[in-house]
């Protein structure tokens, strides 16, 4: 929350140019700060007094008072929009199909190959996820649309797309030396297996 430096309260003419500037700034805010912001300017310019801002400066008295009230008391309160907006997560909803649903996500998943991610690759799609969801016998009502499963997956760490095998190593420079020294090794042992041999006929 934007918080301003106390100012006396003293009452002090403005010029409508002022007033007019005043008005704009309280526009651009929103919520705790705009209100944080009144009541700084009717402390200031109105002697903390909400009527008289309202007047001035054509503000809501409420919004006014209860921005007062704000910063006599330090509790900044909540809009019912900020305290109860925003829908809940499909996990959060249905917890007991949002386990089924990473059982299922588990099954049909690897690990990224590079292991550069946390992120597993999976095979499972969302239309198969959500018929999995029903044959695990999770009700109609909570299983969600193909491409809120999409998301739902993705959310949950499982990148939707086929699992990928593991690239090979480019070949480098010591690869052949390295090939050439087994197959002498080899062939030494080999050599060596033949003259045993020999001895013992």
């Amino acid at each position: 929350m934007l918080m301003f430096a106390s100012i006396p309260s003293t009452s002090v003419s403005l010029t409508p140019h002022q007033i007019a500037d005043l008005r704009l700034a309280a526009s651009q805010m929103t919520g705790a700060t705009r209100r944080a912001f009144q009541a700084e300017m009717t402390l200031k310019y109105c002697e903390g007094n909400a009527r008289r801002a309202e007047s001035v400066f054509g503000w809501g008295r409420h919004n006014i008072e209860v921005g007062l009230a704000e910063k006599r008391t330090g509790i900044v309160c909540l809009s019912l929009h900020a305290a109860f907006s925003g829908q809940s997560r499909w996990e959060e909803k249905y917890p007991e199909a949002a386990a089924v649903l990473m059982d299922l996500a588990l099954a049909h998943s690897q690990q990224d190959p590079t292991f550069r991610t946390t992120v597993s690759y999976t095979r499972l799609t969302a239309k198969t996820a959500i018929e999995g969801l029903r044959q695990k016998g999770i009700e109609e009502a909570a299983l969600p649309a193909p491409s809120t499963m999409a998301v739902i997956l993705n959310r949950l760490g499982f990148r939707l797309r086929n699992v990928v095998k593991s690239k090979p190593l480019k070949k480098i420079p010591e690869t052949n030396a390295i090939f050439d020294n087994i197959k002498k090794k080899r062939g030494s042992r080999v050599r060596r297996h033949a003259e045993a041999l020999e001895c013992r006929l």
